[in-house]
């Protein structure tokens, strides 16, 4: 048995806590730093890990990653927090390239209040074929995994009413969310063509599904999450991720049909996601009715436990899963951080929250 690769790819917002606000410094925070990368707006960066296969090492890249970003960041006068949305009232600031200006002139609104943070979780495959294969058969689970991450309570200063408002707000752009099965690499190849013909997209690079095919790497990349608070549940994720990949890929090979489940009741599964996160019901992928949150994802764990074990993650799943439904997602634990601190101290509490069992 091969364990497959896994690496994560996180954004975070630049902000200064003192003063309670969102700060337009990453063209100074990446420069000259081959680890950090620039995004949409001036008002976030975004990491990658290394390809690795435990996550012992994740966690470390993880760690690894999140330090290089607070280290950069505090070098021009800032700080990093792992926030899907800001807390706080902010206007995004676009940053200076001609693919991002165009993004603006193209969707307006939809691209100038993009500041938004995701976690990205890609999964080492042996082909497209076996991408696709698995994209089409992990669909009905990703609602599960946005509960689990969810982290974006608040929208320029506001309860939002939803625990990963980030989803509400990608979701504005007509490439994003669950895609329908494709019965192969060469008819997904054939959408993502035809969307961009049709003028929705600019390029591939706005393949916005919450599962794609990596055009960069041999992965199949997860795009569902918020970006997650703690770092352990960021690893979390990743070997839910990872394990739903490979029992996806699985299926796959073994030509199990592929779930029958409407598009439309996956999107509605999202949505229920996004606006309750852990804290109230999901929907339950298998009957489509609701049921509390802890169902869907026990169920979720016997759907993939063979996978688990088999890179012997099933107990860093349990323990993890355990944690986060006593300690609260990000979304829970925010909240109740504006609720004991106001509205004025939860960048700070963000901010130790981001790099807590980083050092």
């Amino acid at each position: 048995m091969t364990v497959r690769s896994v690496g994560v790819e996180e954004e975070f917002l630049l902000c200064d806590p003192e003063r309670s606000r969102i700060l337009s410094l990453a063209p100074r925070v990446v420069h000259g730093q081959d680890d950090l990368e620039k995004e949409l707006t001036r008002q976030q960066v975004e990491t990658g890990t290394d390809p690795v296969r435990s996550l012992g090492d994740l966690r470390a890249e993880l760690v690894r990653m999140r330090r290089t970003a607070a280290d950069a960041a505090a070098a021009e006068g800032a700080t990093v927090v792992a926030l899907g949305t800001s807390p706080v009232p902010v206007t995004p600031a676009t940053t200076p390239n001609l693919r991002y200006e165009r993004m603006i002139a193209e969707f307006g609104r939809t691209g100038r209040q993009q500041l938004t943070c995701g976690c990205h979780v890609h999964v080492g495959v042996s082909s497209r074929d076996e991408a696709v294969g698995a994209m089409n058969r992990i669909q009905p689970w990703l609602p599960g995994l946005l509960a689990v991450a969810a982290n974006s309570p608040f929208w320029n200063g506001e309860d939002s009413g939803y625990a990963s408002y980030r989803t509400q707000v990608w979701d504005r752009w007509p490439s994003a969310g669950p895609i329908a099965p494709v019965a192969s690499a060469a008819e997904y190849e054939e959408l993502v063509e035809s969307l961009i013909r049709a003028g929705v997209m600019l390029d591939r690079g706005m393949v916005y599904f919450d599962a794609r095919p990596s055009d960069k790497y041999s992965t199949l990349e997860l795009r569902v999450a918020d970006v997650c608070l703690a770092v352990d549940d960021a690893v979390l994720v990743a070997a839910l991720a990872r394990a739903l990949v490979s029992t996806g890929a699985g299926e796959w090979e073994r030509d199990e049909p592929v779930p029958t489940v409407r598009p439309e009741l996956v999107r509605a599964a999202r949505w229920q996601a996004s606006r309750a996160g852990l804290g109230g019901k999901l929907v339950d992928p298998s009957t489509s009715r609701p049921v509390p949150a802890r169902d869907v994802l026990d169920a979720l764990v016997v759907h993939i436990r063979p996978a688990l074990e088999d890179t012997g993650d099933l107990e860093v799943v349990a323990e993890g899963l355990d944690r986060v439904f006593a300690r609260g997602t990000g979304a829970q634990r925010q909240l109740a951080a504006c609720e004991r601190l106001g509205p004025d101290g939860l960048l700070a509490y963000a901010a130790e929250e981001t790099l807590a069992g980083c050092s």
